[in-house]
């Protein structure tokens, strides 16, 4: 729920124009033809096409591939462009890849020519320097991810593993002809994972932090019906779940359920108290405050925010049931003024912690506001998982564990990409040992229920 890197760069390096690719027709895997988005390929063909805009590609179709989870939803990214939070000036310039067959969409990629690290959560900062040292440009690089967004999900949108295949292989032509230093796919999902390492691409490994609903079995939001209701999830032991957050409390051991008693008593005595708002019971001035906050944290930390007012306003008004807004209120002399808010994302059988801020400071608001709230609300909803957000030890002690995240890499030049092998190799062996760590300094009481597995 904070910024992904302290002290945001004053200016981007744009990604170059596209150039003209051949060959409007090819067979599979060997190439591509861009394209506008305009008209669609003939029958019987299959063609790979790469369009400027998620605009260009149709709506229903893309919606079909992507699923429900919010993120990949076209109206979500197509607000992220038409508010200009995603633009060349902003160091991303959309190339979304998608594959036709015989005129229909089977196939596509959430892809961008980055001219920075920055909005990723996966950090390459150091490769970007080691081929700057070596005389050689790192951006812009090809990147398929959520704009600012480090969740898990789908990003070979396709049915078949032949077609994420033929997706990666694209990809991989269209890095090869923008001669890009690298291509990146961020959190993707296990199935995507397989074609990706059937590519050759690398596996990087980090750790997130979640909270999991005892006794629920957490069904990805990608993977739920069409049209099912956002908190309609298929739920696996249901008669196991926390039936309330003092259930919860009760599998820590001694001394963490004491401190997060404490914090939670200290923000009740500074007389704030908590409301739930969701979809259309969020009103434009709750959406005001919210970014008030939301940007002022981002200030904090010298960064400049992300996203824009109209962007939230926009997305919340194409999907609004999807957002719930976590709201702390104090009296003052008699008003209730809102103090704090988080900004949470109910998709499916997950809540996604995205963003927080207050314009006071109370000794445990923080904690409250960004984590127990959210908690009780997945307690009261029978929701599964509680993604917290990137980053963050101080999450354990407060119930969330260690989940292993994911992401694959292909970088152009030969010896490089042997010397981050390698380093990636090391890596995971370290990131192996630090969730051992972790789940060695877990809260819970001996014999209390594990994490579930992650994604």
């Amino acid at each position: 729920m904070a910024p992904d890197r302290v002290g945001g760069a004053s200016s981007f390096a744009r990604a170059p124009p596209l150039p003209a690719l051949p060959d409007p027709t090819l067979s599979p895997g060997a190439g591509m033809t861009a394209g506008s988005g305009e008209g669609q390929p003939a029958a019987g063909t299959q063609v790979i096409e790469v369009h400027e805009s998620i605009g260009g590609i149709d709506a229903a179709a893309w919606n079909r591939l992507a699923g429900r989870q919010l993120f990949l939803r076209h109206e979500f990214l197509h607000a992220l462009e038409a508010t200009g939070c995603v633009a060349p000036e902003s160091g991303w310039t959309p190339r979304f890849l998608t594959l036709h067959r015989d005129g229909e969409l089977a196939g596509a990629m959430p892809l961008y020519l980055k001219g920075h690290s920055y909005g990723e959560y996966v950090f390459d900062w150091a490769w970007a320097d080691a081929y700057e040292r070596a005389g050689m440009r790192y951006f812009p690089k090809l990147l398929c991810a959520v704009p600012f967004t480090p969740v898990g999900g789908p990003r070979l949108l396709a049915a078949t593993g032949a077609d994420r295949e033929l997706l990666v292989a694209g990809a991989l032509a269209l890095a090869r002809r923008l001669e890009v230093s690298s291509l990146h796919l961020l959190y993707p999902q296990p199935a995507d994972r397989a074609a990706l390492s059937a590519a050759g691409l690398m596996a990087r490994q980090g750790v997130q932090f979640h909270w999991h609903n005892r006794g629920c079995a957490p069904v990805a939001d990608t993977e739920m019906p069409h049209g099912a209701a956002p908190d309609s999830g298929a739920r696996g032991g249901e008669e196991a779940r926390y039936p309330d957050f003092d259930a919860f409390l009760a599998t820590m051991n001694h001394d963490k359920r004491k401190k997060v008693k404490q914090e939670r008593r200290k923000v009740r005595e500074a007389g704030i108290t908590y409301r739930w708002k969701r979809g259309t019971e969020i009103t434009e001035g709750d959406w005001t405050f919210f970014y008030r906050c939301y940007a002022d944290t981002y200030r904090r930390h010298g960064q400049s925010p992300y996203l824009s007012l109209e962007f939230f306003l926009r997305v919340a008004q194409a999907l609004p049931d999807h957002f719930v807004l976590i709201l702390g209120e104090r009296s003052d002399a008699g008003q209730v003024q809102p103090v704090a808010c988080a900004l949470d994302v109910h998709s499916g059988d997950r809540v996604y912690g995205r963003y927080w801020g207050g314009i006071e400071w109370h000794s445990g608001l923080h904690f409250e506001t960004c984590y127990y709230q959210s908690i009780e609300y997945c307690i009261a909803h029978g929701v599964a998982v509680f993604e917290g957000g990137a980053q963050g030890e101080h999450k354990l002690a407060r119930g969330l564990t260690p989940v292993v995240t994911h992401s694959a890499h292909w970088l152009a030049h030969p010896q490089v990409a042997r010397a981050v092998e390698g380093f990636l190799a090391r890596e995971s062996r370290g990131i192996a040992h630090y969730v051992d760590e972790l789940n060695e300094h877990a809260p819970f009481r001996s014999g209390a229920p594990p994490a579930a597995a992650g994604p």
